[in-house]
């Protein structure tokens, strides 16, 4: 018994344009190499002392980091300086662990994604200056003085 193919069996499958199955996300190791450019294109004296601070490039921040910041969205997250401030520090102080500056590659896509009118580059150096704001102690009107975007 022969039994008719329905028209969706006879169609083609969908099929990408050519070269496009060659595209992927951007992965972890590309985001690690555009945050350690934005690092290197921090002005003097600046760029020799974010050098000295830890990157640390996951997919999303961890769920205690998430708790302790009282979030429950993790695309809420592009960005997050952990240390103590250059302004607050002391030689008396002793560290636990180093400053460490954090970029999630998923939220940071994200806002990519839903903005689509930046560079993914420029994304990532926007989060690594915002960041290392932070660590650096300054205001509003230093960061605005490095990133363009700052709003």
């Amino acid at each position: 018994m022969t039994t008719a193919n329905t028209p969706a069996e006879d169609e083609a499958p969908a099929t990408q344009p050519p070269g496009w199955d060659a595209f992927t996300a951007p992965d972890l190791a590309l985001f690690e190499q555009l945050a350690h450019g934005a690092v290197i294109s921090l002005p003097q004296p600046w760029r020799d002392i974010a050098t000295k601070v830890a990157l640390r490039i996951v997919d999303f921040p961890p769920d205690d980091m998430l708790e302790a910041m009282d979030m429950t969205d993790p695309y809420e997250l592009t960005g997050l300086y952990e240390g103590t401030p250059l302004t607050e520090k002391s030689v008396m102080d002793q560290p636990d662990h180093p400053d460490i500056v954090w970029l999630f590659r998923r939220p940071i896509l994200e806002e990519w994604i839903d903005r689509g009118d930046v560079g993914l580059g420029d994304l990532i150096t926007h989060v690594v200056i915002h960041e290392f704001a932070h660590h650096f102690g300054w205001s509003d009107d230093d960061i605005a003085a490095i990133d363009p975007w700052w709003e």
